[in-house]
């Protein structure tokens, strides 16, 4: 772990307007809250699960991804203001809540998504999966055969594994693990010639799948969820006591680390600690089943030190990832979306040398519709070739696929210099990466674990490699992770060049989070925390001044979120100048477009489709001489502030064209997966003007993805091209609605 006086002396002051100084009427008219536009995001997610027009197990899974991205946000988000609260803090946040009155808020928000969500569940969802032969049963319907084998099933399965705990003075309330299944039961207990009641709990065990499958009627499979099966054999668990009911419920906790960098010695086994202490952190929300009575919900509140303000009753499953069990296998293809195999770059057919190819031009990479096997050949490529010196790689979220680190385990068997950094706090995925950092330490690989009080977010491999005419490094540059599994699901773009001064530039990054240098202004990659802030406002304030000096004028951002105030007031700087902006944000989105006198030329769109849009791009028109630059930093504080982020420019005339006109234009036509922002906080569809007119973005990237390398191949692979499922255009509907 790296000391940081380098960093702290160095980063610039926030010299800009406060905005508070540059205020409308008031701040409810100029921001939106942070927390409750990511609300309206979930519920971009929960309308995918609403849409007939997507397959029905792609819809099952868009519901099940609601509820863990509620469950992440309550275990930060939540739990952040609710210790804002505790600690009676008086700040209010940029829109000019309290944290009291954004807490309040975001339950009434919350408690209305889940009602859609569990009501998408029971009158579409389920009839749907019943339909196509996937029924969810409950206990009440099953015949006696059926009951036979649950029977079986606990005592041979379930009784094994699970501890009853009856609370009583000897048995207090047991501490309940964050996000575990449980269940809460009332029983009947002869005491002398009374009867008294107690509670019962019982923890769901985790070991076992929360489906349970019967036996097949026909082609019909068949399901019940794990929870009522236990809750209905209580008895047999319990023998000598009389269930009057039993409801499941959970327990959201606080899951941010609190780890004082600056005063450990040992930040891994630090972050090792503190995941473990995760599940017992201070309880933010309790969820109970729908019919649950109020004495136990009193009890479970009280338990926990929570108020009904905390309390989310479901009407459906709880946890309900467990039905994507229902989505895995191979089964019901016509229930999926059409597979996609990403073909390789055209530019870079199988069997390439990349450093030959690098060197003739950039190479850029669009996934995941080409393929993240060139990123992964580039590392395979540098860790055999015998003329690679060192290789040095940010690691922030790596997955489970073992080649990436694979490879840089190989190079140091192959006598080069290795140095990964590794981010051990990149939420959720803590035990991940300190599984590879021993792993890549124990292989002989220099582990670096950042910076004090800053993420490492940035995505760089930098390769060092002696060529015939002198040392040359050659980068790979992202937007996206070093992860081949999500790879496939999130939209990326990452840049191979070996331009010297972007590899200068790299090299300094490395040297900072290494903590040999204090950071110096780069050539050409904007670094955070020194200048990239500062930069992007400089940008935007020039479309500003070109705009009012009659100069071309036009900004095109795509990011995750937009949360940074002073970028936010330079925007409408910006649009009250003339310049038009539109802004590709698929989450929080805190700027109010459309806002006569504030932001009536800044347009805001979201897209949420097939995949998860997560490249970050910012195009400049720069009065006819454009700029365009990709990263790993959305325009958030911490982005800008808390994290080691780069942001490189896309120099290749080419390639900025390709970006502006195929990607970033194309994702402003869509008009299948897109929703237009309005200044009411309010998302809708974008309509096409004809129904033969549609544009989906992201099918149109897959589509043409296949067809550039079907024309690349030539006629000797055509027959293997269209062998694959493609996007397909039909008269008057969408291009492939089921995507």
């Amino acid at each position: 772990m790296t000391s940081s006086p380098q960093i702290t002396g160095r980063v610039p002051r926030r010299d800009g307007l406060k905005a508070a100084q540059t205020m409308a009427a008031t701040v409810q008219d100029r921001y939106f809250n942070r927390e409750l536009s990511w609300l309206e995001f979930n519920q971009r997610v929960l309308d995918e699960a609403l849409d007939a027009g997507n397959p029905l197990l792609e819809r099952l899974k868009f519901f099940c991804i609601v509820s863990s991205n509620l469950d992440e946000f309550f275990e930060v988000r939540v739990a952040g203001i609710k210790q804002q609260i505790e600690s009676e803090a008086v700040e209010r946040s940029p829109d000019g809540r309290t944290a009291t009155e954004t807490f309040l808020d975001i339950a009434a928000r919350s408690r209305r998504l889940v009602a859609d969500q569990y009501r998408c569940w029971r009158k579409e969802l389920l009839p749907a999966l019943a339909a196509r032969g996937f029924q969810m049963l409950r206990i009440e319907e099953l015949g006696a055969a059926d009951h036979q084998r649950l029977d079986q099933f606990i005592d041979a399965e379930v009784r094994p594994v699970t501890t009853p705990i009856a609370i009583d003075p000897a048995h207090p309330f047991p501490l309940i693990h964050n996000k575990a299944l449980n269940l809460i039961a009332l029983s009947e207990v002869e005491d002398g010639e009374k009867l008294r009641r107690r509670i019962v709990v019982l923890q769901v065990p985790r070991v076992l799948p929360r489906l349970v499958e019967l036996a097949p009627e026909g082609r019909t499979r068949r399901f019940v969820f794990l929870g009522q099966v236990i809750g209905s054999r209580l008895e047999r668990l319990l023998p000598g006591s009389r269930f009057l009911g039993a409801w499941n419920f959970r327990v959201t906790r606080n899951s941010e680390l609190y780890i004082d960098e600056a005063d450990t010695g040992n930040l891994l086994k630090a972050v090792e600690r503190e995941v473990h202490n995760r599940r017992k952190g201070a309880a933010v929300r309790i969820e109970v089943n729908k019919g649950c009575p109020a004495e136990l919900t009193e009890r479970l509140l009280q338990v926990h030190g929570l108020s009904r303000d905390d309390l989310h009753v479901i009407d459906g499953p709880l946890s309900p990832g467990g039905l994507m069990a229902v989505y895995a296998g191979d089964h019901s293809p016509e229930l999926r979306d059409r597979p996609y195999l990403p073909p390789l770059s055209p530019k870079l057919p199988e069997g390439t040398n990349l450093f030959e190819a690098m060197r003739r031009h950039d190479i850029l990479l669009h996934h995941p519709y080409e393929s993240f096997e060139t990123v992964v050949t580039f590392l395979q490529q540098a860790a055999e070739d015998p003329e690679v010196l060192a290789i040095k790689q940010t690691l922030y979220r790596t997955g489970g696929d073992p080649r990436i680190t694979g490879a840089l385990m190989e190079a140091v068997r192959n006598g080069k210099q290795v140095t990964a950094v590794v981010e051990l706090k990149a939420r959720f995925d803590e035990v991940n990466n300190i599984k590879w950092a021993r792993e890549l330490e124990e292989a002989g690989v220099q582990v670096v674990y950042g910076v004090v009080g800053y993420k490492i977010h940035c995505k760089v491999t930098l390769v060092v490699r002696r060529d015939p005419d002198g040392i040359r490094r050659y980068l790979h540059l992202s937007t996206g992770n070093y992860n081949p599994t999500t790879a496939r699901i999130y939209t990326d773009i990452g840049l191979l060049t070996c331009r010297p001064d972007y590899g200068e530039d790299a090299t300094e990054v490395f040297n900072v989070i290494t903590g040999l240098c204090r950071h110096r202004p780069g050539r050409r990659l904007l670094v955070a925390p020194f200048n990239l802030h500062r930069r992007m406002v400089e940008l935007v304030r020039r479309e500003t001044a070109n705009a009012r000096r009659g100069l071309p004028a036009r900004i095109i951002a795509k990011m995750n979120s937009l949360v940074e105030t002073e970028i936010i007031d330079a925007l409408y700087e910006a649009s009250g100048a003339g310049v038009e902006i539109d802004l590709i944000v698929r989450g929080i989105c805190c700027l109010r477009p459309g806002v006569p006198g504030l932001s009536e030329n800044i347009r805001v769109r979201s897209i949420v489709g097939r995949y998860l849009e997560h490249s970050r791009v910012f195009h400049f028109e720069n009065a006819c001489q454009p700029e365009l630059y990709l990263g790993s930093a959305d325009w958030m504080p911490r982005n800008f502030f808390k994290r080691i982020e780069v942001v490189f420019p896309l120099e290749d005339g080419n390639l900025r064209d390709r970006v502006v006109s195929e990607i970033l234009t194309l994702q402003l036509a869509d008009t299948v997966k897109a929703r237009m922002l309005r200044r009411d906080g309010r998302y809708e569809r974008v309509k096409a003007p004809a129904p033969q007119n549609t544009v989906d973005s992201q099918a149109a990237f897959m589509e043409r993805a296949l067809e550039a390398q079907q024309n690349a191949a030539g006629p000797a692979r055509s027959a293997l091209v269209e062998g694959r499922l493609k996007p397909v255009r039909q008269p008057g509907k969408p291009p492939n609605r089921q995507l």
